[in-house]
Parts: C-alpha cells; sequence; structure tokens
C-alpha cells in the first residue's frame, strides 16, 4: 500500500506572519517553526507540533509526501521543511514536476503541448493585463515559469468589478482568475495540479490519494483525490465551497495547518490498519 499525500503549502501547511491567524492570549500561542527565509528575513512557518507530525509521516514509508503549490521552482526551494526532502515536489501549479529537486523535461514538454492545443496564449492574456490594470493599486506585474502570470496588487484599492470583468475575460479563453492576499493570478485553465498529482500516483505505484488546499487553484487536486481537507480561510472558504470527499475544517490561521497533518496522519493510519 501506498498513500500519495499531495498538499498546497501557502495558507494550507505554511503561513507567513500575517496570515498565522493567532487570536488566542499570547501565553497560550503555540510555538513556531520558520519553514521559509527570504532576503535574510524569516517568511514562513509551522507550528512545532505540525512540523513534527509532517516530519513523521514524511518518514513512513507507506508515504509519498508531495509538497504542491504554484509557486515557482525557485520559491518553493527556499522552504525547509523538517526530515528528508520530498522525492517529488509539483510546482508552478502543476507545470513543473521536480523528482529529487530536478525539473522532468518530459513532463514539462506535455504541459506546454497541451497549454498550446487549448487556451490563449500567455502573452495576449499579459498584455490584457496590463492594459486594463490602473497604477494606483498595481505594484508589480510577474510572469512565472513562463507558464502563467500574476499581479501584485493594493488588494483594498482593487474594484471588485475590474475582478469580475477580468474573470469572464479570462474564462472565454480558457483561463482561470484567482485572488489570494495581495496576487491576482491568472492561470491556464489545464495547467492543474491534479494532473501532476495523478502522474506522480502512476509512478509511485500509489494506491490512496490524499490532498489539501485553501484556494481557487487548490479545488481540482482536492476534487481528485480520494480524501481531502480544506480550511475555514481562503478563497474556498469565502464560497462555502466542498464536495463529498473534502472536510471543511472549521480552524483558520496556523492552527488549521496543524489539524490538516494531523487528518492526513490519521487517514493514513486507516488506510494501513494500524
Amino acid at each position: 500500500m501506498t498513500v500519495l499525500v499531495a498538499s498546497d503549502l501557502d495558507r494550507t501547511l505554511i503561513y507567513s506572519a500575517a496570515a498565522l491567524g493567532l487570536t488566542m492570549p499570547d501565553p497560550v500561542a503555540p510555538r513556531l517553526l520558520c519553514v521559509e527565509v527570504h532576503e535574510s528575513k524569516p517568511l514562513s512557518y509551522m507550528t512545532e507540533t505540525a512540523a513534527a507530525l509532517l516530519t513523521g509521516l514524511a518518514a513512513d514509508p507507506a508515504v509519498v509526501f508531495v509538497p504542491t503549490t504554484t509557486r515557482t521552482r525557485k520559491q518553493y526551494q527556499r522552504i525547509r521543511f523538517p526530515g528528508m526532502p520530498a522525492p517529488y515536489a509539483i510546482c508552478a501549479n502543476g507545470g513543473q514536476l521536480l523528482v529529487d529537486g530536478v525539473a522532468d523535461r518530459d513532463w514539462r514538454r506535455r504541459v506546454a503541448t497541451r497549454l498550446a492545443q487549448e487556451c490563449a496564449p500567455l502573452e495576449e492574456v499579459r498584455a490584457h493585463l496590463l492594459s486594463t490594470a490602473d497604477e494606483a493599486w498595481l505594484r508589480k506585474a510577474r510572469v512565472a515559469e513562463d507558464l502563467f502570470t500574476y499581479l501584485v496588487v493594493e488588494r483594498a484599492l482593487v474594484p471588485d468589478e475590474w475582478v469580475k470583468a477580468l474573470t469572464e475575460w479570462a474564462e472565454a479563453r480558457g483561463w482561470t482568475v484567482s485572488l489570494q492576499g495581495r496576487k491576482i493570478y491568472a492561470v491556464p485553465r489545464p495547467l492543474t495540479k491534479s494532473a501532476a498529482m495523478r502522474e506522480v500516483a502512476r509512478r509511485t505505484g500509489a494506491t490512496t490519494t490524499l490532498a489539501a488546499g485553501d484556494s481557487l487553484l487548490d479545488a481540482d487536486l482536492l476534487l481528485a483525490a480520494d480524501a481531502a481537507w480544506r480550511p475555514g480561510h481562503g478563497e474556498l472558504a469565502d464560497a462555502a465551497w466542498t464536495a463529498p470527499n473534502v472536510t471543511a475544517l472549521a480552524a483558520a490561521g496556523v492552527l488549521a495547518g496543524e489539524e490538516i497533518v494531523r487528518a492526513f496522519a490519521a487517514a493514513v493510519a486507516r488506510e494501513s490498519g494500524r
């Protein structure tokens, strides 16, 4: 028996200081472990309990732990989970499959072929974003891995009508729009975490797949898993989104990350009859 555990990272397993959601009194707040440093500053955290649980889960010979993220490879490689590095990682929302830290070229070629056949080109979408965005709230525009694009914005200043119009425009061209904190993502609809998860399951012979995520870009991943969880925050929670195989957790913030790892461990134990 092999259980594949594919989990989104930001605001699912790991949390920035702004996303921790520590609402309890300071003396009873959980101890935190920094798992990412960027430009010499701590950036992302887990609770120490979640980190210990994840270390045990990833070390289980029956488990293949697969970090699954919209981050680029460079952004993902800043993260340092305790324990051994994951043998597989899914980056760029499924556009890059890392095997022992190295990008799989065959997978990247397959992704490129599908995108060329099924959706409008990146250049068209990026040009539309830049031509319609307002300098009053646009801070940065980025292209990730030559696969998708995103804007960094002052969220409070972005008109809801602009986001709605962009969503409709993108959908007609085979793209998906996702608003996550200060970032507005435009991602090709065929570029999915679920496709990459299925490929890892095929390669590893996984008999069961578990998943977790918080955003619209994680929905396909959760639906493709045998069992999945979402935290009580994020795009999916805001939309009250769920599915028969998805457990909607009440916990939000970094404690939701801890609860998700507990749920993974409990599911693995059930599958193995422990």
